[in-house]
C-alpha cells in the first residue's frame, strides 16, 4: 500500500471539521441514523460503493438525496424493476442526425454516466442487469460495441434493497456483493427519533433542501487526503489475522468459524483499511488506530462471509458471529 507524505495539523483539522459538518447537517435532516450516517460518509470518502438494506419508507433514498446535495454533484436515481434492461443503466447506440442530413448510430450516455447512481431496490432487477454493474462498479468504466467509455471521478454507486420482500426479487450474487465496500443495516428509529421526526419532515423533506456544504474538488481533496493516513505494518498485519480468522479454516474462534462456508476476500482487506483510513481521518488523526479497523469491520465484511446451509436453516446470525471474532481481535490489540 502505498503511502504519502503525512498530513499537516492544518490539513487533518480542516477535512475533519468539514466531514463533522457534513455529517451533523445529515443527522438534522435524517433523524435517528447517526451511526447510519457516520458509516455512509466513511465509505463514501473511502470512494467505495455501498449497499442499504432496510424496510420501506426509512430514508435511505432521502438520505442519499441529501448526501448528493451536501457534496454538490450530480445525482443519478434508477428504479430497479424485472423489465429494467442492461442498456437502460449503462446506454444505447441510437441513430443521431449529422449536420449533412447523415443518420449515424452515436451511443446515448444512461445514468450510469453520473457522479452518484443511486440504484433503488437493486434486488428487483434481473442478474443480467446486476451483471451490467460490475465493470462500471469495479473499472470506472463502461463498455460498449468493444469501446470503453470512462465514468466520472469520483464514482459512487448506493443501492437499497428490501429486507423482507422475496417475490419478484433477485438476491445479489457474492461476486457483485464483494464490490460494495460496506453494507449497512437501516434500524427502526427508536420512540424519541420518530417523535423528532414529526417536527423536521411533517410536511418536507428536510434532506430536500440541504445546503451545499462541499465542493466536488473539496471532496476530491479529502478523499486524497484520506489515503495519505499512515498504516503501520503492526496494523496491517493485524487487519490480515482479522480477515483470517473470518476464514472457515480458522481456529481463533472455533466456536464461530464452524458457521462459516467462504470468508471474505482479498478485496474485502483492503476495503476494510480504506474505510478504516476515513476513520481516523473523521477524528483529526495521521495515523490508523485498532479502534479504526474495528469500527468498520462489520459493515465491511458482513456481507462478504457465507454461512454454512445448516446454520442458514438454524437461523444463526452472521453479524453475531462476526462481532465474535471481532471482540476476540479486539481484546489481541
Amino acid at each position: 500500500m502505498r503511502q504519502s507524505v503525512n498530513p499537516s495539523e492544518a490539513d487533518l483539522t480542516a477535512a475533519c471539521a468539514d466531514l463533522r459538518a457534513l455529517q451533523a447537517a445529515l443527522q438534522r435532516a435524517i433523524v435517528g441514523q447517526e451511526e447510519l450516517i457516520g458509516q455512509l460518509i466513511t465509505a463514501c470518502f473511502a470512494g467505495g460503493h455501498v449497499l442499504l438494506e432496510g424496510l420501506p419508507g426509512m430514508g435511505k433514498t432521502h438520505l442519499i438525496k441529501g448526501l448528493a446535495a451536501s457534496l454538490g454533484v450530480i445525482l443519478s436515481r434508477v428504479q430497479c424493476t424485472p423489465d429494467l434492461m442492461p442498456a437502460d443503466i449503462t446506454g444505447s447506440e441510437l441513430p443521431v442526425q449529422q449536420e449533412q442530413g447523415a443518420r449515424l448510430l452515436g451511443f446515448r450516455r444512461g445514468p450510469i454516466f453520473a457522479s452518484m447512481v443511486l440504484m433503488d431496490e437493486i434486488n428487483r432487477a434481473t442478474p443480467k442487469t446486476q451483471a451490467a454493474m460490475l465493470e462500471a462498479m469495479q473499472e470506472g468504466q463502461v463498455t460498449h460495441a468493444g469501446v470503453s467509455h470512462p465514468l466520472p471521478e469520483p464514482f459512487w454507486v448506493f443501492a437499497t434493497q428490501n429486507p423482507i420482500e422475496i417475490e419478484g426479487t433477485y438476491p445479489l450474487p457474492e461476486a457483485q456483493l464483494d464490490r460494495f465496500m460496506f453494507k449497512l443495516d437501516v434500524r427502526y428509529p427508536s420512540q424519541s427519533a420518530l417523535l423528532a421526526m414529526l417536527e423536521v419532515s411533517l410536511d418536507e423533506e428536510p434532506a430536500e433542501r440541504l445546503p451545499l456544504l462541499l465542493t466536488p474538488q473539496r471532496v476530491s481533496e479529502i478523499m486524497q487526503l484520506a489515503r495519505s493516513i499512515t498504516v503501520a505494518a503492526a496494523l496491517k498485519k493485524a487487519a490480515v489475522e482479522l480477515i483470517l480468522a473470518t476464514q472457515p479454516a480458522a481456529r481463533q474462534v472455533p466456536q464461530a468459524a464452524v458457521h462459516f462456508r467462504y470468508g471474505p476476500s482479498p478485496r474485502g482487506l483492503q476495503s476494510l483499511l480504506r474505510a478504516a483510513r476515513v476513520k481516523a481521518l473523521m477524528a483529526g488523526r495521521p495515523q490508523l488506530s485498532a479502534e479504526d479497523i474495528r469500527s468498520v469491520a462489520l459493515p465491511a465484511l458482513r456481507h462478504r462471509v457465507l454461512l454454512t446451509l445448516g446454520s442458514e436453516l438454524e437461523g444463526v446470525r452472521c453479524d453475531d458471529l462476526l462481532q465474535q471474532v471481532i471482540d476476540w481481535w479486539s481484546a489481541q490489540q
